[in-house]
């Protein structure tokens, strides 16, 4: 059972999943008809209505749980509501027919001030509304899967790009001003960030739920980039540096200056590590973007 299966993320996991020989039960909550894709068969459920958890869990009863569904743009107590219905879901899943579920975590759960770079055990103090549910139902899953012998893991992921993602965001935000031949705003983009292609990032969770990797882990590609260093490359691979604008919106004065991943239960204990560097899965996600908006970068 495959939670958030049209979303960022989970779209990128149905392929994976196939390949390790899971048939995918695809839950989305979306209005619109979902693509039609091999190896999937689509349930459209609010997870959010209270008596939706159990229905759908009887219904199709999965051995595996993916769950990755939460609205990461909704207003901040939602975030309250999501962390009550991805527990309930949990527990109808062990109670009713799982075996092995993986739940998606955040590195919003850590306190970004503490030690660099951040592991399993570093300190937590989220920040935001999202971060202190993350944090919370995190804590919650790894009790009760202890209480009653149930194989899942927390994957904490840390920042993403590649296909799909939310418009406002960095490499998005950047590969669209610059395929329209608009400049490029960021702040001075030292910041160091633990970026992950989001093929990778499906690949290591399809790993996950084939595992017996228990609690949290973190998913991350365990190299840190410079911020800067993704608008560049952006731009070398369109051929349009001059309309970088580095330093033309201010960073926050608050904003931490590292955020950085300790993969070595990733690496050790799943025996995994990123496929694409930067630079390719950059091109892929400005490939994306150009079928997407129809223009040709010169």
């Amino acid at each position: 059972l495959l939670t958030g299966a049209t979303g960022f993320i989970g779209r990128h996991c149905i392929e994976p999943l196939n390949r390790r020989g899971w048939e995918v039960i695809g839950v989305t909550s979306d209005a619109a008809e979902p693509p039609e894709t091999d190896g999937v068969s689509w349930h459209r459920a609010d997870l959010l209505d209270p008596a939706v958890p159990a229905e759908l869990i009887r219904e199709t009863r999965p051995e595996g749980l993916l769950h990755l569904a939460w609205q990461l743009t909704a207003g901040s107590v939602d975030n309250f509501h999501w962390a009550r219905a991805s527990l309930q879901l949990l527990m109808e899943f062990a109670q009713q027919s799982g075996r092995r579920a993986v739940m998606a975590g955040s590195c919003a759960e850590y306190d970004w001030g503490a030690e660099q770079p951040l592991g399993e055990d570093s300190p937590r103090r989220p920040a935001t509304p999202y971060g202190v549910c993350k944090n919370a139902l995190g804590e919650l899953v790894e009790s009760y899967r202890t209480e009653v012998g149930l194989s899942a893991a927390w994957a904490r992921i840390f920042f993403l790009y590649g296909p799909g993602e939310a418009e406002n965001r960095l490499v998005a935000s950047v590969t669209r001003s610059l395929l329209a031949g608009e400049p490029a705003r960021s702040t001075h983009g030292e910041q160091l960030r633990d970026y992950l292609y989001v093929e990778d990032l499906a690949d290591a969770l399809a790993r996950l739920v084939d595992s017996d990797v228990r609690g949290p882990i973190n998913v991350a590609a365990g190299r840190s980039v410079r911020l800067k260093e993704l608008v560049e490359e952006i731009a070398r691979q369109l051929d349009r540096r001059e309309l970088v604008e580095l330093g033309a919106i201010e960073a926050r004065a608050d904003e931490a200056p590292e955020v950085s991943a300790d993969v070595s239960r990733l690496a050790q204990e799943l025996d995994w590590q990123p496929r694409f560097d930067h630079a390719a899965g950059l091109e892929r996600s400005i490939a994306w973007w150009r079928q997407r908006v129809g223009i040709v970068a010169r």
